[in-house]
């Protein structure tokens, strides 16, 4: 055995290392199938599905649930975030375009609904009505600012909002799994390395002793295995500190808690809780119906207010139901107008909701049951698969150095 050893020594002293190949490249692997690809690539065949789509682009809808209800439950809520918003200052801030709108939608509609008294009137007359609308207009927002802040959620669906940008976007759901478990994911394909070349050591010693050959790709798709499970666990178990043999160990997805709270937090704030992504669930989202109403209603009224004492020679003028329909197109053209304008409030809005800084410190503050939930979604239920894809490839490598090794 030592002559055989001394003869073959290189071949022999390549099983080890050979062991850890085959436990990193089934971690590489099994972290791009956590990812990629976006959409489903294969085939079907007689009906089933013969293929592969990233585990978290396929679980996607209930990933970004996890993701919302995390957010709506310890992280962050509407009501809260709506309500460091000051509407006064909102009506400042879009006081320019919001008055050149209110200009623009002054001249329109009265030209479509009384062209000839609206030529006919002198240039100062129409002036002072356009200023008098302009001046109305910011208060129609702050009015109707004030009004959200009383009942957010009725206005409002912030789980709507989160799971559909995560949806449009299956990019950004992984860039959030990416970015919150970058060290994570090192470490899993580092270990595998580690952990393939002292089992390989132990491979080497069965090979010299035995030499059978169903044990290289045994060992293979044990190396694939246990590696795949051991350096999961070693992620996110144990959840406490723990004192073994005078160490301190934890999971050390868990021990980067601070660290992951910090890159969780810019990534979410710049890219998904966001003034413009709030705005445009606002006014287009599950409940914009309500905000379609609520504007109306402003709108409305400021007009009939407007008309004061000449209102029924208004009405009289114009005829009832054509003076509804004015009140209608205004409420409709300035609603139109309101996403655009609102684009003018968003640097305000960032500073004001600190989106950013309230995630960091909820998030330093999660229990580390809590915490885990954040990236362990992506591996949990199908775990299984990535384990058993890394088995089978650590196998076919056995297999093949078998012939290398005969």
């Amino acid at each position: 055995m030592i002559a055989d050893f001394q003869q073959h020594l290189w071949l022999y002293l390549s099983i080890p290392f050979i062991s850890g190949f085959i436990g990193y490249v089934t971690k590489v692997i099994a972290i791009q199938m956590m990812f990629a690809p976006l959409e489903f690539k294969g085939i079907r065949l007689f009906g089933l599905p013969i293929g592969w789509q990233g585990i978290v682009p396929r679980k996607a809808e209930k990933m970004a649930t996890v993701a919302v209800e995390l957010m709506t439950s310890k992280l962050i809520r509407p009501e809260e975030i709506f309500a460091r918003l000051d509407p006064k200052r909102i009506a400042k801030e879009i006081e320019l375009p919001m008055m050149a709108a209110a200009a623009e939608i002054t001249r329109e509609v009265a030209q479509e609904y009384q062209p000839g008294l609206w030529e006919g009137m002198p240039e100062f007359a129409r002036k002072r009505l356009i200023r008098r609308v302009q001046a109305k207009a910011p208060e129609i927002v702050e009015h109707i600012m004030t009004e959200v802040q009383k009942d957010v959620v009725h206005y409002f669906d912030i789980k709507h909002m989160v799971i559909s940008n995560l949806l449009k976007d299956k990019r950004l759901l992984n860039d959030i799994f990416k970015k919150v478990g970058k060290q994570e994911f090192k470490f899993f394909s580092n270990a595998g390395f580690f952990f393939g070349f002292g089992i390989g050591v132990v491979q080497m010693v069965c090979w010299v002793l035995f030499k059978q050959p169903w044990m290289l790709p045994a060992f293979g798709g044990f190396v694939g295995f246990f590696s795949d499970w051991i350096a999961l666990q070693m992620m996110f178990r144990p959840l406490r500190p723990k004192k073994i043999m005078g160490f301190t160990i934890q999971g050390l997805f868990i021990k980067r808690q601070n660290e992951v709270a910090a890159d969780y937090a810019a990534l979410i704030s710049k890219q998904l809780l966001t003034s413009r992504n709030m705005m445009e669930e606002l006014f287009s989202g599950t409940h914009s119906a309500r905000v379609i109403e609520l504007v109306s209603r402003h709108v409305k009224q400021e007009i009939d207010l407007q008309a004061g004492i000449v209102r029924p020679l208004v009405v009289y003028a114009m005829g009832g139901e054509k003076y509804q329909r004015l009140k209608e197109q205004v409420a409709t053209r300035i609603m139109a107008q309101l996403p655009e304008t609102m684009k003018h409030v968003e640097s305000y809005a960032e500073d004001a909701m600190d989106v950013r800084n309230t995630l960091v410190t909820r998030m330093q503050q999660l229990t580390p049951e809590e915490f885990e939930g954040m990236l362990r979604p992506a591996f949990k239920e199908d775990e299984w698969s990535l384990i058993i894809v890394g088995a089978v490839l650590g196998f076919l490598i056995g297999e093949m150095q078998i012939h290398l090794m005969l």
